[in-house]
């Protein structure tokens, strides 16, 4: 079987009728995020499963537009917390937080993949994007400052990311539900979060579950509220490509709204820039500074076409590579929170490098768009479509036969990101 075989055999394998799984049992339900790039996956090569793909996720979009984290399409014991933990009233069941907003970049991407053909499904769906970018706005920027606030670190994608830890630590450990993790039968623990930030974030869906999933009045109690740099950096990007649909499908409001959203946005990005570390860094809105911990979030404005530190950024990750660290490890490896087996907490991650590969080639840095591809190209050629991959000795950790790293895997082979 060849490498693209594999690869489409991965999703083929995934598949629960519409809506693809990250992996088999470890999650086994359909996650916001990893659809979003799966369908990006799914387009190389069956686009009606592609659309398809998107429809299912947005079966779990609220009425006020919230396309949560997880929607629970059919039962299983497999992970914790299911439905019964978020007490969310949906039908189907969904948690009750969002992720990184990459749908309309998806929806974009499939569109100009499939051509004409897709038209009427994407126009079907754009309503549904305008009304999920309106949340977040309504939801997690009330007075319109341009950055989106994050209440919950399984909102980032980027769970255990060292640059949660202070915010975290104002977050009680006590809990109402009783803690019942599935993934450490899964996984080997060291790969995993630990059991404090277990507590931690169980207590914040505790907490949340008590409001009746209230926006306002979770944005008025969370003890954890940060400005995410990647969520705001992915959300950016996202408008730009709700633009670009709305020059399709929308209205002059529409697009005026989005224009607007859009020039407040880059201005507030661009202000997260720390010359101390020459990183973008995320901020802790209760404390109100800067968060002091480069991770791989922080070479996403680049992603969100804020091109002006580019080179600076490339630089950096150069000097990774030459040093045979494998691109783009999820924490500074030379950061003492640096764990290069734990999660957010080191390992790459094969999405984000498709990230921030793209926003390099698009800023004009191509040789180095070209490194963080071919490291991840490397990475999965040697340990195969794994969760993430151990940055310093290029071993494959988590999960196996992952979804969105076979997506990820498609979209690189065709060239997409070099």
């Amino acid at each position: 079987m060849s490498r693209i075989e594999a690869a489409r055999a991965i999703l083929a394998a995934n598949d629960r009728g519409g809506y693809t799984v990250p992996t088999d049992r470890l999650y086994p339900f359909q996650w916001n995020w990893d659809s979003a790039f799966v369908a990006m996956g799914w387009v190389t090569f069956d686009a009606e499963r592609a659309w398809r793909e998107i429809e299912r996720l947005l079966e779990g979009q609220w009425q006020d537009g919230l396309v949560p984290q997880i929607v629970f399409h059919a039962p299983s014991d497999d992970y914790f917390p299911g439905p019964d933990i978020w007490g969310v009233t949906h039908k189907p069941p969904t948690s009750g937080i969002p992720q990184p907003p990459v749908l309309a970049t998806a929806v974009r991407f499939v569109l100009e993949r499939h051509g004409a053909a897709g038209v009427e499904r994407a126009r079907a769906i754009y309503p549904r994007l305008v009304l999920n970018h309106l949340w977040w706005q309504r939801a997690r920027d009330p007075e319109a400052t341009g950055l989106a606030a994050t209440l919950h670190p399984w909102e980032t994608g980027m769970d255990n990311s060292p640059a949660w830890d202070a915010a975290l630590e104002r977050v009680p450990t006590k809990t109402r539900t009783e803690i019942r993790r599935r993934d450490t039968g899964h996984i080997d623990p060291a790969f995993r979060p630990r059991g404090i930030e277990y507590q931690r974030f169980v207590h914040l869906v505790d907490l949340f579950r008590e409001t009746g999933w209230n926006a306002r009045r979770m944005l008025d109690i969370s003890p954890f509220k940060v400005a995410d740099v990647g969520t705001n950096a992915i959300l950016l990007r996202a408008e730009r490509d709700l633009l670009a649909l709305a020059e399709q499908f929308g209205s002059t409001a529409e697009r005026a709204a989005i224009s607007e959203r859009i020039a407040r946005k880059e201005i507030v990005l661009a202000g997260l820039w720390d010359d101390a570390l020459g990183h973008y860094l995320s901020r802790d809105l209760i404390g109100g500074n800067l968060i002091p911990v480069r991770t791989s979030a922080g070479f996403l404005p680049i992603f969100a076409g804020l091109h002006e530190r580019a080179r600076e950024l490339a630089a950096r990750l150069e000097g990774w590579r030459a040093r045979n660290i494998a691109l783009v490890p999820s924490t500074d490896p030379d950061a003492a929170s640096f764990e290069p087996q734990r999660y957010w907490r080191g390992p790459v991650w094969a999405v984000v490098n498709w990230m921030i590969a793209r926003g390099l080639r698009e800023a004009g840095e191509e040789a180095t768009a070209a490194s963080v591809s071919a490291d991840t190209r490397r990475l999965v050629g040697e340990a195969g479509f794994s969760e993430y991959f151990n940055p310093m000795d290029r071993a494959g950790i988590g999960g196996e036969t992952f979804s969105w790293t076979a997506a990820i895997d498609l979209l690189l082979g065709e060239g997409e990101g070099r």
